[in-house]
């Protein structure tokens, strides 16, 4: 995973919509229990995801029908208990973005371990997916994004 050491400044404050408790924290950082998720419209189809902890991390993360439409995570009976996710409809999943320092055309996307989010909840759950298999932890993004021009023609 990457960390990222900072936000962009213009990102100043979110809604309350965006603040989502981590009652596990997210793997590798066990004591981060609440984040926000940071939504920049210049920055589109990315987010960040704010840690807040014994130290702030950030994290630049991405819905993964921005860029592949066959991705379908399937969610341990624990998980989805844990989250109280039902169905698919009541989940968020986000995808934490690796940008290696001096190569951000060989960004790759966790497909392994998404980030579930019960949308009616605000409660969630960095997961590894009954079906990871199938997945790559290091899934390169390059030319896999839609930009909203090409979206629209």
């Amino acid at each position: 995973m990457k960390v990222a050491t900072a936000l962009p400044a213009e990102s100043s404050g979110t809604s309350p919509a965006n603040v989502v408790t981590l009652p596990f924290g997210l793997i590798g950082f066990p004591n981060h229990k609440r984040m926000e998720v940071v939504y920049l419209p210049e920055q589109l189809p990315f987010l960040w995801m704010r840690l807040d902890g014994p130290t702030a991390l950030h994290f630049v993360v991405i819905e993964p029908g921005n860029f592949m439409t066959d991705y379908e995570p399937e969610v341990f009976d624990e998980d989805a208990v844990a989250l109280g996710i039902k169905g698919p409809e009541d989940a968020l999943v986000l995808n934490i973005v690796y940008v290696q320092p001096g190569k951000p055309l060989e960004a790759t996307v966790n497909l392994v371990g998404p980030v579930i989010i019960n949308r009616h909840t605000g409660v969630g759950k960095q997961v590894v997916l009954a079906n990871h298999g199938r997945f790559s932890a290091h899934y390169p993004l390059l030319g896999q994004i839609a930009t909203p021009s090409a979206a629209q023609a």
